[in-house]
């Protein structure tokens, strides 16, 4: 047991360090393709941290482990909301002034509600699938739009600006290293975090599910913990919330959708009465909380606590009930 463990620890590490890699890689070839900062910054790098969950829950699929694949895409979602920012919002409040970060929140919760009328089966087929992807191409390319015509000025971009000036400005040769070799060790650190994890399952005397649900999910999510807490930390507000939305995003369309291409992802109905319905009432708490000030929208240290608290009241539940 303490060797798959140490699988998972060393998957886990290797996730983080190479999605550093990877992220780093893609923005100095995106520069040197001419792909715009604010493009660079709102896109590559966003997408980027993401792709520890997208690695773990493609391999998951291909190795048939598929309460892997929805466990880590809805618990690295709730971990986002909850957890991230939860302990953000109680570290320095978060105001959220970005027009972007407001208007994919509501789009944030139809591409949740999607997902669940897709999962009434209890099951994400290839046809599943590609409703997902094709809706993820479809936002994709709506923000890339939006940010060239109309979001040079908007809050979030000016963030993901400044916090780009250090990154990506390696030669092409080395840039090239970067993005290839981190995507290498994605895959394989992905391949060793599924193994590692579904072997402690079966010792735990659990299901995948749960493994996918807890450690999996928030050890994908590590690289948008380090980002947000740098963001809000640097009173970058609006990048800490945009990250997680961005990446929720991600998660549901392209990361379940991912999954169910490699090969059809069969769910247990626990995932959409119990897992699914907390992901989505988190998202529509998330949408209230920003509501509730209009204007000068803020995730207070009130609400960082009371998502906190959702999050640890959560995680106790799932260990309790796993047996």
């Amino acid at each position: 047991m303490i060797l798959y463990f140490i699988y998972v620890l060393i998957g886990l590490f290797l996730l983080v360090y190479s999605s550093n890699f990877f992220v780093d890689g893609a923005a100095a070839v995106s520069r040197r393709f001419g792909i715009s900062e604010l493009l660079i910054g709102m896109l590559v790098i966003g997408f980027g941290t993401s792709a520890p969950e997208m690695c773990v829950s493609a391999i998951a699929a291909y190795s048939g482990n598929d309460g892997i694949v929805l466990g880590n895409a809805y618990g690295s979602n709730i971990a986002n909301i909850a957890l991230i920012l939860g302990l953000c919002a109680i570290i320095t409040p978060l105001s959220v002034n970005s027009v972007i970060v407001k208007r994919e929140l509501p789009t944030l919760i139809f591409v949740t509600v999607v997902s669940g009328l897709l999962l009434l089966d209890f099951q994400v087929s290839r046809i599943d699938a590609i409703i997902l992807l094709a809706l993820f191409g479809f936002l994709t390319y709506r923000s890339i739009l939006f940010f060239k015509k109309e979001a040079k000025e908007d809050t979030i971009t000016l963030e993901a600006a400044e916090a780009l000036e250090q990154t990506g400005k390696d030669k092409t040769s080395l840039a090239l290293v970067k993005l290839i070799g981190g995507f290498v060790v994605l895959l394989a650190s992905s391949r060793l975090l599924v193994y590692g994890a579904t072997q402690l399952a079966v010792a735990f005397g659990v299901s995948d599910l749960i493994i996918g649900l807890t450690i999996v999910a928030v050890g994908t999510s590590l690289p948008e913990l380090a980002s947000s807490l740098v963001s809000a930390l640097k009173k970058q507000s609006d990048l800490a919330v945009g990250n997680v939305v961005g990446s929720n995003l991600f998660n549901t369309l392209a990361v379940v959708g991912l999954g169910g291409i490699i090969s059809p992802v069969n769910a247990e109905k626990i995932v959409l009465y119990r897992d699914f319905s907390v992901m989505l009432a988190l998202t529509l708490l998330l949408y209230i909380i920003v509501r509730l000030y209009k204007n000068d929208a803020l995730v207070n240290r009130l609400s960082g606590l009371l998502l906190l608290g959702i999050f640890i009241a959560y995680t106790a539940y799932l260990i309790i009930t796993s047996h």
